[in-house]
């Protein structure tokens, strides 16, 4: 009996520690980690994907079949190269402790600054899925083709050598869905994404609207995005700490939604349940919203400010 007993407290003492690795700690803090501009290790994916046979442009949402009130939340984790931003644990935590299926799009050189981070969220993969978001969040509408390749590739790569570390390999080999940094792009950018078997999503419903922190203000967007939301939308958010207050705003928001008979499912999943919607240009609610930001982030969107 007392070695039952003894056993039993080891399993619930390991349990407890591998549960609080999840835990935010300092290095999950924006600018906790000095900034790395190199080149991932491995250049390209040793697993290459297929061109797509057409470029069916950007993905906003889905026209679910019969009206299934089911929508994907997708969540933004990615840093210019200029800066490392953070790993929002308190996201992370919400939806694992409440079993919610994500989406997250990562940026690469985000991938190798919160490495320990990424292969926890790989390990969850009936949970999370990982999308690429390219590799320091380069504007592929300004871009040029070589230069959105690089950003694209690098991420793949980056990705299967996380993967490989953790010795995961039930999982996507590399991922098949991309988001637009800026939510920018242009004609030649989508041949190039479709080139690299990578199928572009948006999402209709931009969830942080003002300060978050603030719990009224969380409550009241709350309400505002769930009367956005139809069956089949893709809802952005973002878990870098990049606005503050995300998981205030992703608490009320899935409380809005359930109440009103939504479920959540990752955004794969999300793509068989009906037809695509498509546009030939992102943006963040409205066409052109986002054109001012091709003049904020430097000469490619990624912070550098000269060649």
């Amino acid at each position: 009996m007392k070695r039952f007993l003894m056993i039993f407290l080891i399993l619930m003492w390991a349990s407890a520690l591998y549960a609080g690795e999840w835990d935010a700690d300092q290095l999950d803090a924006r600018r906790a980690i000095p900034n790395d501009i190199t080149p991932p290790e491995r250049l390209e994916p040793l697993n290459m994907l297929e061109a797509l046979d057409t470029d069916e442009g950007v993905i906003r949402r889905v026209n679910v079949r019969d009206g299934e009130r089911v929508v994907a939340l997708t969540f933004d984790t990615c840093e210019l190269a200029t800066i490392t931003t953070g790993c929002d644990m308190a996201i992370i935590n919400f939806l694992r402790l409440n079993k919610i299926p994500a989406t997250f799009f990562m940026g690469g050189k985000w991938m190798r600054t919160h490495a320990r981070r990424v292969k926890q969220i790989m390990s969850e993969d009936e949970l999370f899925e990982i999308g690429n978001h390219n590799w320091s969040h380069g504007n592929c509408a300004l871009l040029s083709e070589d230069a959105l390749t690089k950003q694209i590739l690098w991420t793949q790569a980056q990705y299967e050598l996380l993967r490989e570390d953790a010795r995961l390999k039930d999982i996507a080999p590399v991922p098949t869905l991309f988001r637009l940094p800026y939510g920018r792009n242009n004609e030649r950018a989508l041949k190039v994404i479709a080139s690299l078997g990578l199928r572009v999503i948006q999402w209709d419903v931009a969830a942080e609207v003002g300060d978050n922190t603030n719990v009224k203000h969380a409550q009241r967007s709350a309400k505002k995005v769930a009367a956005m939301t139809r069956p089949g939308s893709i809802l952005l958010f973002h878990a870098n700490s990049v606005p503050k207050g995300t998981a205030n705003l992703l608490r009320y928001v899935v409380e809005e939604l359930t109440s009103r008979g939504y479920s959540f499912v990752k955004v794969s999943e999300l793509l068989k349940l009906g037809e695509p919607e498509t546009v030939r240009s992102g943006y963040f609610t409205t066409p052109g919203d986002n054109l001012q930001l091709d003049k904020e982030f430097g000469f490619d969107g990624t912070g550098r400010k000269s060649k």
